[in-house]
């Protein structure tokens, strides 16, 4: 169905349905690869009710067009967008990935409350999966393994980086992260932060809001993403690594002391080596250490990109 929202309409607290799963899908490349994440949310065995909330922006006024092939999915444009950056770069883009999400949650009635990324879709277990261990622990969010489906040397660092955290093999439990890429929350989770989320969704700043709390997040390699990028060069990764970094940098400095800012700052130049051989040693225990080294001259820069944006994060304070 297709309708308009503001992105920047005050949110009010919903009632939720009992028994309901909302899914807010993060449109990150358009069309054809959300088609691929909607059959596999066709594709779920056991799943609860589901309310699949599937936000857009006039930047992508094609999205609305798999309203007919996709009739049980919500469509809905939230118009047109002011960004701080340009639209067309990663930081504008960045923001218009954030606001879609906020506009996702403020409609999601469920009484748990999924975001998952086009990128990325679920394996067929995982809504029954997701349910199973909110109606079983008391964790505010459940985040879930993100396996990496690419093969090339540079998609296959771009993962890497971003989410070697979160790859199986692992063990189940509590964490300080979890990603937006693959996350469920209680819907008490949902409305405890609301006014944090209610333009804009910002991951860190929401899941420390819920550690302030007294909230627990909770890791799990049951519920799994199979993520696969398809950036075809270098140039095209760097720019969205260091413009992502600066939106993390600038949250975490609305965060913190100033003296631990200045600590960042000052770590800044030694941190893409301390990665790096982080990456390195648990990479090495997971059996890939041939991967990494034949990806390693992509993930060493994508790392210095990364710590340049989040520097000038704690630096400039602006997203």
């Amino acid at each position: 169905m297709s309708a308009s929202a503001s992105p920047t309409a005050a949110a009010a607290p919903v009632t939720s349905v009992p028994g309901r799963l909302s899914l807010v899908i993060t449109i990150v490349e358009g069309r054809d690869v959300l088609r691929g994440i909607l059959n596999a949310l066709r594709a779920q065995v056991g799943a609860p009710e589901l309310e699949i909330l599937a936000p857009y922006d006039d930047s992508r006024p094609d999205i609305g067009e798999l309203a007919r092939e996709y009739p049980e999915v919500q469509f809905f444009s939230i118009g047109s967008v002011p960004t701080i950056h340009p639209v067309n770069s990663a930081g504008g883009q960045h923001e218009l990935f954030d606001r879609r999400r906020a506009a996702g949650l403020k409609r999601a009635t469920g009484e748990l409350v999924a975001i998952l990324e086009d990128r990325a879709p679920p394996r067929k277990d995982w809504c029954a999966t997701m349910v199973r261990l909110h109606a079983t622990t008391n964790h505010a969010a459940i985040g879930g393994a993100i396996d990496g489906a690419a093969t090339d040397p540079l998609n296959w660092a771009f993962h890497a980086c971003d989410f070697s955290r979160y790859a199986p093999p692992f063990e189940a439990g509590t964490r300080e992260w979890i990603s937006d890429v693959n996350v469920c929350y209680k819907r008490r989770a949902v409305e405890l932060t609301r006014d944090l989320w209610h333009t804009r969704f910002h991951e860190p700043e929401v899941h420390w809001r819920l550690m302030e709390r007294g909230e627990t997040l909770y890791l799990t390699p049951e519920a799994v993403v199979d993520y696969r990028t398809r950036y075809p060069s270098l140039l095209g990764v760097l720019p969205e690594r260091f413009q992502w970094a600066r939106l993390f940098g600038y949250v975490r400095a609305r965060n913190v002391s100033t003296l631990e800012r200045l600590k960042f700052i000052v770590a800044g130049p030694l941190i893409p080596f301390v990665l790096f051989a982080r990456h390195a040693r648990a990479q090495h225990r997971r059996g890939f250490g041939a991967k990494f080294w034949r990806s390693a001259p992509w993930m060493f820069p994508m790392l210095c990109a990364w710590t340049a944006g989040e520097v000038w994060g704690y630096v400039t304070r602006r997203g």
